[in-house]
């Protein structure tokens, strides 16, 4: 008997067992299946009558929350009389074991037939006594929700819906929200919430950005950002991470100058790191230049920086040197 007559070939909610030929008083278990968040098997066990079994893999892992399945059951057989039996249902049954769905089947099925398990639901019990809930619900609900909102936010910032803010960047204005400012900025959030001039005037000074920056800044906060327009500004949101205490702007922006350390920025990135305290960064750019002997490649440049950047920065970097040339 070949590998394929014990798989089950699965689609989003489909299960299917082909099933060749059964003879009499034969027992027959499936390869494990996935579906939800469960391994599943199917059996069948063909006696006077037939027998078909649907239940889930427990383990220690998932023991406490076992399936509660909805689900139609169908078997189609091909040979002789074409016929399809159809099982009336199972509504939010919980199954924990081989015995917990059993469908007996008197009609005598001859030569190759199929199992169709179609599931319609599969839900979880909630650990705190309330209501089981839809994994596939939730989740769909979840992932629909969050998009729709990001994209009526970012509707909110381009298309000027009810703005009450305006943000002065160095070359240009960009209006905004103070209720989405507020939220992801405790800066923002204080400005608005004492007698500042911004909550005054409704408008908040950001000259150290350009219009550009400032608007990708926005893109950001509002959950509307593009990848390209984030590598283009990058260092720009770096600052204005910083300054308006965003930690996971901070560490999105952190995250990305790791990827593509070169000769031509890795000085400006040494120094970015220093100035917003970003020690993995800082290691990373020392590294790069010291140990790798990059330094050797930027001699002008690096000449360059010796001259501007800051002391206790330019200690460190001999500090790495030396303890290198220790190293030979």
């Amino acid at each position: 008997m070949s590998d394929n007559a014990y798989r089950v070939e699965t689609t989003s909610r489909l299960a299917q067992w082909r099933i060749d030929n059964l003879a009499s008083c034969t027992y027959r278990k499936s390869d494990p299946f996935r579906m939800g968040n469960w391994n599943w098997y199917l059996s069948v066990e063909k006696n006077r009558l037939l027998y078909v079994k649907l239940y889930p893999v427990i383990s220690n892992l998932n023991k406490d929350q076992p399936p509660i399945a909805s689900f139609f059951a169908r078997v189609r057989s091909s040979l002789g009389e074409r016929r399809t039996l159809i099982h009336p249902g199972i509504k939010d049954k919980q199954l924990k074991n081989n015995d917990d769905f059993v469908w007996p089947i008197e009609t005598l099925l001859a030569g190759k037939f199929v199992i169709d398990i179609e599931f319609v639901d599969l839900k979880t019990a909630s650990t705190d006594g309330s209501e089981p809930s839809s994994i596939w619900a939730k989740g769909f609900i979840d992932s629909r929700s969050s998009v729709t909102a990001l994209s009526s936010l970012g509707r909110m910032l381009s298309e000027d819906i009810h703005t009450d803010i305006t943000i002065n960047a160095s070359d240009g204005s960009i209006k905004a929200h103070r209720s989405v400012l507020a939220t992801r900025s405790p800066v923002f959030r204080s400005m608005f919430s004492h007698n500042l001039k911004e909550k005054e005037l409704s408008t908040i000074e950001i000259s150290d950005m350009s219009i550009e920056s400032c608007q990708a800044f926005l893109n950001y906060i509002y959950g509307n950002i593009q990848h390209e327009e984030f590598l283009t500004h990058r260092l720009a949101l770096l600052r204005a991470a910083d300054k308006y205490d965003i930690d996971d702007l901070k560490e999105a922006c952190h995250d990305s100058l790791l990827e593509d350390i070169d000769t031509k920025n890795v000085l400006e990135r040494l120094q970015n790191a220093s100035l917003y305290r970003l020690p993995i960064l800082k290691s990373c750019c020392l590294r790069y230049l010291v140990n790798f002997g990059k330094i050797f490649d930027i001699r002008d440049e690096f000449n360059a920086f010796l001259q501007f950047a800051d002391r206790e920065l330019i200690t460190e970097v001999f500090q790495e040197v030396l303890a290198a040339w220790k190293g030979f």
